[in-house]
């Protein structure tokens, strides 16, 4: 599928990934409109430190995804939807699972019945490597089973199978695209990496961090972009679950050393036992293949490890952006 001139909604367009997605698909030449959640303050999250020339060149619309009626408005008229938006925070869903149940999968539902109507071209939904658990057999490709270590992680489960539904059931041209662990400039701090950087770039001697055994996949978020667009523009994956992984894995704690070694040797980790999950919930292990995207679609990682801190460390490093950051807290 050619994306240029394509009519296209992004929900979440406001936060880490959507945001970079929405510059990569204006370099496509789409057409875009972006869903950002509505408040009170007219923020635009992370679209409002674009350029104004990059927000000119959008269309913003403010809903909420749990709003059936003004999600089908922002849908009307476009060919294909990214659908992004979501609750993410591991911790947050702990004590508010109620939210995450009406964000994600009802949220989810909206667009879809809304695409069903509007006859949509093309509907992309966003899961997660939470949805897989901890590992029973790596590289974790798509057959692995589902294992709902925490309230987030079964709500994107039951996004997932809803859209699966509505294709099987509907013919609803549906494609589930599943990044393991994103990273780079704009996330925010309830991820480890940004957790790490930030309280190093603040002077910290001692890093808070929780569980330092776990490993993770971590994609640099301009490949995970360039992945949505390959999956995008694919014209054989309607109904298919697919990956974005690199399929090489490192533990929190090296990755923590590694960053150390970047910005200041001297400093120690310790740990701090209200970052850690309940035993059950903990990913122990997030390895994920990388063979369905790469024989799909013409796609492949481009950023090793160590170049995606360096260019996530310099982001970071800038003054206007640090200053967003709360280094001092605990994100949930």
């Amino acid at each position: 599928m050619e994306l240029k001139g394509k009519k296209i909604l992004i929900t979440g367009a406001d936060g880490f990934i959507g945001s970079h997605l929405l510059e990569g698909l204006l370099k496509e030449g789409c057409e875009v409109r972006a869903f950002c959640f509505y408040n009170s303050f007219n923020s635009w999250g992370w679209l409002d430190s674009l350029p104004i020339s990059t927000q000119k060149e959008i269309e913003v619309f403010s809903g909420d995804l749990r709003d059936p009626y003004g999600v089908r408005t922002a849908m009307e008229g476009r060919d294909l939807v990214f659908h992004l938006g979501a609750l993410i925070a591991i911790p947050f869903s702990y004590h508010s699972p109620d939210n995450y149940v009406d964000t994600n999968i009802k949220g989810t539902l909206n667009i879809l019945q809304a695409a069903r109507d509007l006859q949509t071209e093309k509907i992309l939904i966003t899961s997660t490597s939470e949805v897989y658990g901890t590992a029973m057999y790596v590289p974790i490709d798509e057959k692995h089973s589902r294992q709902a270590q925490s309230p987030y992680s079964a709500t994107k489960i039951g996004a997932d199978a809803v859209a699966e539904s509505f294709f099987r059931s509907f013919n609803l041209p549906v494609t589930i695209v599943r990044p393991f662990n994103t990273y780079g400039p704009r996330q925010s701090a309830r991820a480890v990496i940004p957790t790490i950087i930030t309280q190093l770039l603040n002077g910290k001697k001692e890093i808070r961090l929780g569980s330092l055994h776990p490993t993770r996949d971590l994609v640099y978020v301009n490949d995970t972009v360039s992945g949505f667009i390959a999956i995008a523009k694919a014209e054989n994956i309607i109904g298919e679950e697919i990956n974005i992984a690199t399929q090489e894995e490192i533990s929190i704690g090296n990755l923590a050393k590694k960053i150390i070694d970047y910005i200041n040797p001297s400093a120690t980790i310790i740990t701090d036992t209200e970052r850690f999950r309940p035993e059950k919930s903990e990913v122990e292990r997030l390895l994920g293949s990388n063979d369905k995207i790469c024989r799909l679609t013409d796609w492949k990682p481009r950023y090793s490890l160590d170049e995606g801190l360096k260019e996530t460390i310099a982001w970071f490093s800038d003054t206007n952006n640090l200053s967003r950051y709360k280094a001092d807290l605990y994100n949930l």
